[in-house]
């Protein structure tokens, strides 16, 4: 999967105050100003009324015209207005469909038809237009003429949103810093919250700090003065697995080159991770295969690492060779990126780290490695692809066939 483009939104809705107002102004540049490294290209802002959007864009797709927030007028007014992070990777097929019904464009990004989408096929139910979509995002879209405005998040949950609903309206964010930044968001962490910041499993319903919630996967959060109503429009169903062995590695073999196709797409500089496994590899081997540029790959490695290697439950081997050789085969422009454990251990990259978060959950040096090799990677790409939830999805981790885990009678 591509690694998450960036981007950050907030934003702002009181049905009882005019946000034109110099004051409340202040405080969106305030929050808007929190999500800065989230989006170092571009920063936007709008407001009219009861409503206040503000984005900090990571420019992947029409750099010159995918600013934002972005709207939709009608009748020389703005009917609906969107803040939007993430890529709708259908967003081509979109664009033709919409055009065949005579919708004009005057960008070539994907924003912009995510607009259209729901001015198409959404005006009735926003469902019906998320449902077009293929790709990971998190967006909020204010309807201006029926005075609502929509939170909407990707099937998985990949791009995150969270809200904070209030006296007469609602705050919202890419992270939870971007609230907090409001004076009318409390900074309190009561048992429940504690409870989740110590642990790894989310609870949508629980975000950490008092009254703050996210947007469910596969949900749109709908506010309107009356209230806020919560409506799912994707869920995973089981129906059960009858291919055969061959049938099942095409379709897998299909899906993964539709994916990988689709994530090329970028008007910046793109690379792989690659790790020498099998899932890096074959996304870096199907990325090589239909991209005309060399594709460029990093690899994160440790002084000392391999030569003080010993074999252990989690890893047999250590990666470097594997690497080496699947960038000799693809013929990748390929780089290391080698770091020291006082890199790790800096003082500044373990705040920069926890800053990112929001919480006070870390893992640790994986999180200080991660930071440090997407800062290298920075000076080179802006999109990089991996393997990420390949485990999950496909076995890969030791316990998924461990003989004595899988018969235990516990959870």
């Amino acid at each position: 999967m591509k690694e998450p483009n960036m981007c950050g939104l907030c934003g702002w809705i009181d049905f009882d105050r005019d946000l034109g107002a110099p004051d409340a102004r202040r405080e969106l540049a305030h929050m808007t100003a929190t999500m800065a490294y989230r989006g170092p290209d571009d920063e936007g802002t709008w407001v009219d009324g009861p409503a206040a959007l503000g984005h900090r864009r990571l420019a992947i797709i029409d750099i010159q015209g995918g600013r934002q927030p972005m709207t939709l007028e009608e009748d020389g007014r703005p009917a609906l207005v969107l803040v939007y992070t993430g890529e709708t990777y259908n967003y081509r097929e979109l664009r033709q469909r919409l055009a065949a019904l005579g919708h004009q464009f005057d960008t070539s990004s994907d924003t912009e038809v995510v607009l259209h989408a729901h001015r198409e096929w959404g005006h009735r139910d926003p469902r019906t237009a998320v449902s077009e979509l293929n790709g990971m995002f998190a967006y909020a879209l204010w309807d201006t003429v029926r005075r609502e405005l929509f939170l909407i998040r990707d099937r998985l949950g990949i791009k995150p949103l969270y809200y904070y609903p209030t006296e007469h309206g609602v705050l919202f964010g890419s992270e939870p810093k971007a609230i907090l930044a409001n004076s009318l968001a409390e900074r309190v962490m009561d048992a429940e919250g504690l409870r989740r910041s110590l642990c790894y499993f989310a609870d949508p319903y629980n975000a950490v700090f008092r009254g703050m919630r996210e947007v469910r996967p596969g949900h749109i959060v709908r506010v309107a003065r009356e209230g806020i109503q919560e409506m799912s429009y994707w869920q995973l169903t089981d129906s059960g697995h009858t291919d055969d062995v061959p049938t099942t590695v095409r379709r897998v073999r299909e899906l993964l080159e539709d994916i990988i196709q689709r994530q090329l797409v970028a008007d910046v500089p793109l690379c792989t991770l690659l790790s020498g496994g099998l899932d890096s590899s074959a996304v870096t081997a199907l990325a090589a295969r239909f991209t005309d540029k060399r594709i460029r790959s990093f690899a994160l490695d440790f002084v000392g690492y391999s030569d003080n290697f010993t074999p252990g439950p989690g890893r047999g081997t250590p990666d470097g060779p594997y690497v080496r050789d699947v960038a000799k085969f693809v013929d990748t422009d390929h780089a290391d990126i080698t770091l020291s454990a006082d890199e790790l251990m800096n003082p500044t990259v373990q705040a920069a780290t926890l800053n990112a978060r929001d919480l006070p959950l870390t893992m640790g040096d994986l999180d200080s490695s991660l930071y440090l090799l997407f800062r290298a990677i920075k000076q080179h790409s802006t999109v990089a692809l991996s393997g990420e939830a390949a485990d999950e999805l496909f076995g890969g981790y030791r316990f998924f066939t461990d003989p004595a885990r899988v018969q235990a009678d516990t959870f």
